[in-house]
């Protein structure tokens, strides 16, 4: 029987994949499962077989709302001792980019409303002993900043099969 599929936006960061590539394929599940590094915008997003072109229409008018923009990762942050992540800035214009999709959105909320702040994040380590994130931590900072062109926002698709995450579409942000 086939896992169930999800879908998902996300703003890729290719330029992070050299300073966090390795630890997240050891740190976080999600990488394993083919997503790479990202600061997620909106998930779970639609499910797939509802992805009917008044949906991409829709999605991509709410992301060409938000202007392109640039975004530094030069600060490593922590939620708990379970999850270490590098903070972008301005954290402010991926949270504008979430409220824009969800706007358009309003029956998926960011985390299926597990959460009740929007913190723009890329994972580096998820649910792993602290001490190890800690060294995935000491391991990062050398290497930052990391500076990010965002001029897109990607829609993806997979399941909890490794590597099952593909690129379905890719929206650009506005001028």
């Amino acid at each position: 029987m086939p896992l169930p599929t999800e879908s998902a936006v996300v703003v890729r960061i290719p330029e992070a994949e050299q300073a966090v590539g390795t630890l997240r394929a050891r740190l976080d599940s999600a990488a394993a499962l083919g997503v790479p590094a990202h600061v997620t915008v909106l998930a779970p997003f639609v499910p797939p077989a509802a992805l009917d072109p008044a949906v991409l229409t829709a999605l991509a008018t709410a992301v060409g709302s938000v202007a392109a923009f640039r975004a530094t990762f030069e600060r490593v942050a922590w939620f708990g001792d379970r999850v270490v992540w590098l903070a972008p800035e301005p954290a402010a214009r991926f949270v504008a980019l979430t409220k824009a999709v969800w706007a358009a959105f309003p029956g998926c909320p960011p985390y299926g409303g597990a959460f009740d702040d929007v913190v723009p994040h890329l994972t580096i380590g998820d649910g792993q002993p602290a001490g190890v994130l800690a060294e995935a931590e000491r391991a990062v900072l050398p290497v930052l900043p990391v500076i990010a062109s965002v001029r897109a926002v990607t829609l993806m698709q997979g399941s909890r099969e490794p590597g099952s995450w593909q690129v379905l579409a890719e929206f650009p942000l506005g001028p």
